[in-house]
């Protein structure tokens, strides 16, 4: 599949853009000719869409300029292909709020697009749904891996959240590539070791694992690979960026661990527990960092009964 056939994929089926609707793609220098593909697709059904080219961001998770809060504000629809992530970012929430269809591509490559956006929707809509489900009705979540993962924490009143690529509702956001489930733990449950053996945001692939001491919902203590990097994040935003934010389920069948956290953290049979920013989708914590950590064959426990079992999902029988 073209880069051409990955775009009209994602304005059409994903978006379902409107002839009548307005759209902005927002881009940067880095994902520029990203952009412009994207433009193009919706020039085919949109008679007006607008292309806002920005600076790159410092972080995942940092607030674009005033004037693209408002554009945002007044689309219809919006793809958003910037190399640092717009998800969880108040400019977003609101427009979302507001009854804006938004899916943000943070990072994404060419490659990535051909590869994971022909996807049958459907069938990860379904597995997303359901994870997020039970996401939704547990109160304690137990993770574990071979590696020496044990962290616990609390999801009690909290709501999972499906990313199922189709934002054909008013207010609807997702990623593209799409497929997961997630939730916020709650702030201040969460305590034990974390060994993050996949890829970081930020950062990429690991080399070797990237250990995490957790106690009161904090990041405690880092080793490994990763670990200098991961830091520095949490000294230039504070303890905020420290807070166990998201805990996440991949449900894409066609993704694949690149060191490219935006389609990594998607990958069936991995999960994911990002440090910062969860105000976006039902925490408490706001600051301007938001970084995923994938895990490879996790075993994931709900309430003591296991819904993951060494990366094999048994809720997608």
């Amino acid at each position: 599949m073209s880069i051409q056939d990955a775009a009209r994929i994602a304005v059409e089926k994903a978006m379902g853009l409107r002839s009548d609707e307005t759209i902005v793609i927002i881009c940067d220098k880095k994902s520029r000719k990203i952009g412009y593909v994207l433009y193009e697709a919706a020039a085919e059904i949109a008679e007006e869409p607008v292309l806002i080219e920005i600076k790159e961001r410092s972080s995942n998770g940092e607030e674009p300029p005033e004037l693209v809060s408002s554009a945002l504000l007044h689309a219809d629809v919006a793809l958003i292909p910037t190399t640092k992530s717009m998800s969880h970012t108040a400019a977003r929430k609101a427009a979302c709020d507001k009854g804006a269809r938004i899916a943000t591509l943070p990072g994404i490559t060419e490659d990535m697009m051909e590869r994971t956006l022909d996807v049958d929707y459907k069938e990860m809509e379904e597995l997303s749904k359901k994870l997020a489900y039970l996401l939704s009705e547990g109160k304690m979540v137990e993770i574990k891996t071979e590696k020496g993962t044990h962290l616990k924490f609390s999801i009690d009143g909290r709501k999972g959240h499906p990313d199922t690529g189709i934002c054909h509702s008013s207010g609807d956001f997702s990623n593209l590539p799409a497929g997961e489930a997630y939730i916020a733990p709650v702030e201040g449950s969460a305590s034990g070791r974390l060994i993050i053996d996949g890829s970081l945001a930020g950062y990429g692939l690991l080399k070797e694992p990237l250990e995490v001491q957790i106690e009161g919902g904090l990041v405690t203590h880092l080793s490994g690979d990763g670990a200098e990097f991961l830091q520095d994040v949490f000294n230039r935003y504070g303890e905020k960026a420290r807070n166990i934010a998201e805990l996440g389920i991949g449900t894409n069948a066609r993704a694949i661990i690149t060191g490219n956290v935006l389609e990594d953290e998607k990958v069936r049979g991995t999960i994911h527990i990002a440090f910062g920013d969860n105000s976006t989708f039902g925490g408490n914590v706001s600051v301007d960092s938001h970084l995923d950590g994938v895990l490879k064959k996790p075993t994931l426990i709900l309430d003591g009964q296991v819904v993951m079992k060494e990366g094999v999902s048994l809720s997608s029988n």
